[in-house]
């Protein structure tokens, strides 16, 4: 009998959909073949753990996750269903929780109890919830990439505020800017030469100045040492016997000068006294016109004559002009 084409590609494409069917529900997690016992488990928040992910206990993986559904309308809970593919004893009292490592899926772990009673298909697991290291960092992390969010865009505001303020003028000032402190730069560079430089120079004549002082430290020294000397010199002069000379030359001059004013001396009547200074000065008046008259007529007071003739003119008066003599009479 012929078996016709129609019905050889019927055959191939049921087997293929079979062998589709069977290998998409084996990496669900489904085995056809077994009849597997479920548990069940209830989680407020799963995290990263989806379909097929693994169910181990003490490290031996014991099933997968079969199925993810809402627990009500509010998402209140998800229920695992736990497809397990070995038979083993879970004790009533067991724990399990969803661990998330940094590399790799999510799985849930069973903690076993210590209960003599176990588990039996379609019980439910008791949870709770495990703050792993993945979620401790991601909770560390998510207000600071929060705020880097938020830091991002507030500098994409800046940036495109001062894109807007950056019109030609405002750039070609900024590049003129930049120009200005590129030619700083260089003579700042030039002025911080080893060889050229103001300071490296500044710096040379330092050094020879205090060469200089180093050869000339003897020298220094004697100016210091000879300083030092004549300060001694005049710390070990007596002040004291000067200034009491001083004080009683001082003292004698004020007695003096009190005598002077006084008028109980000579000094001081004469200085005082206006009627004194009146006899003297007619004194020496009259000394003086005694001396012009003398002068001036000598025969009146030498009588004495080989012609016998007498003086006709009468004595002075008030003294003689001293340029001139009187003209006598014949």
């Amino acid at each position: 009998m012929k078996i016709s084409n129609e019905t050889k590609v019927g055959v191939l494409t049921i087997t293929a959909l079979t062998l589709l069917i069977l290998g998409f529900n084996f990496l669900k997690g489904k085995d056809l073949f077994n009849r597997s016992k479920k548990l069940y488990a209830v989680f407020s928040d799963l995290g990263t753990l989806e379909k097929s992910n693994e169910v181990k206990i003490n490290g031996l993986p014991i099933g997968k996750v079969y199925n993810l559904t809402e627990k009500d309308i509010d998402v209140s809970g998800i229920v695992v269903t736990i497809n397990l593919s070995r038979t083993v004893h879970i004790p009533k009292n067991s724990i399990a929780y969803i661990s998330s490592g940094l590399v790799g899926s999510s799985s849930i772990i069973i903690e076993k109890g210590d209960a003599k009673e176990y588990l039996e298909p379609g019980d439910t697991l008791m949870t709770r919830l495990d703050i792993g290291l993945l979620s401790d960092v991601k909770a560390q992390l998510t207000p600071t990439l929060n705020k880097v969010r938020s830091t991002l865009d507030s500098l994409s505001i800046v940036f495109g505020n001062v894109n807007k303020m950056l019109t030609s003028d405002a750039k070609n000032n900024i590049q003129q800017t930049l120009a200005n402190l590129n030619q700083a730069s260089s003579a700042l560079s030039g002025l911080m030469n080893n060889q050229t430089g103001s300071l490296a120079q500044t710096l040379n004549n330092a050094s020879s100045i205090s060469a200089n002082l180093k050869k000339n430290n003897d020298t220094i020294t004697a100016v210091i040492s000879n300083a030092k000397q004549i300060t001694d010199k005049f710390a070990k002069l007596e002040l004291q016997p000067v200034i009491d000379s001083l004080q009683s030359t001082v003292a004698f001059l004020k007695t003096a000068m009190a005598k002077i004013t006084s008028t109980d001396g000579t000094l001081g009547a004469l200085m005082n006294d206006k009627k004194l200074y009146n006899q003297l000065n007619n004194v020496v008046l009259g000394t003086e016109i005694l001396i012009d008259d003398l002068r001036t007529h000598p025969k009146r007071y030498v009588n004495f004559s080989i012609f016998g003739k007498k003086d006709k003119y009468g004595p002075l008066t008030s003294p003689a002009l001293k340029d001139s003599v009187p003209v006598k009479g014949n």
